[in-house]
């Protein structure tokens, strides 16, 4: 847990543009920035690359920062927002309009209960960028496909096809990952949880 006393010290130092401040605040909050652009990244180098544009917005704007509120969430929207902005300036973020029905599989809490949660981010990376960044803003942020379409300027539709697929390739990925496991470790696998409902 941060000390909120001592994270708003360090805020009023960043608002005077002290390097000693701006580097304490960095090291407070390192792990929990690099956990939300990992999430978003391909490996950890675009992660660091999209973390340290995310503190440079922080020290930018940290005057406007409201500190009643926590810091913390504060910080995770900026990181959010600049994994996206990275992804789109780095031409990744490519979606398909989809004018098809998908209906919402509803599996978002057994894909994330049976694996960890390294083993989940590793999975995560693997998908493609527009995949993975609905699929993140979705499960592990809570937006909903309205915000999810605002934040990403794409259809409602666009953005529930795209976690319906992410959701697909994921299921697919864990049960191949946990047979894998099955006949090298013999560890058995429960098929019946991964049976659409």
């Amino acid at each position: 847990m941060h000390d909120q006393h001592h994270i708003n010290d360090l805020i009023a130092g960043c608002c005077k543009k002290d390097r000693n401040s701006q580097e304490l605040l960095y090291r407070n909050f390192f792990g929990y920035g690099m956990s939300i652009c990992l999430r978003y990244a391909q490996n950890k180098e675009e992660a660091v690359e999209i973390m340290n544009d995310g503190f440079l917005k922080i020290f930018q704007h940290i005057h406007s920062f409201d500190t009643s509120r926590p810091f913390k969430t504060w910080l995770g929207k900026i990181m959010v927002n600049t994994s996206i902005d990275f992804l789109r300036n780095k031409k990744k973020l490519v979606f398909v309009e989809d004018i098809s029905q998908v209906e919402d599989p509803g599996t978002d809490d057994r894909i994330v209960e049976k694996l960890s949660y390294e083993e989940l981010l590793r999975e995560v990376q693997t998908l493609p960028p527009a995949y993975r960044t609905v699929f993140n803003l979705y499960v592990m942020e809570g937006f909903q496909h309205q915000e999810i379409a605002s934040m990403l300027r794409i259809s409602e539709g666009t953005s529930k096809s795209n976690l319906f697929k992410a959701k697909k390739i994921l299921k697919e990925k864990i049960i191949k990952a946990t047979i894998h496991h099955s006949s090298t470790d013999g560890i058995g696998i429960n098929m019946s949880l991964y049976k659409n409902e």
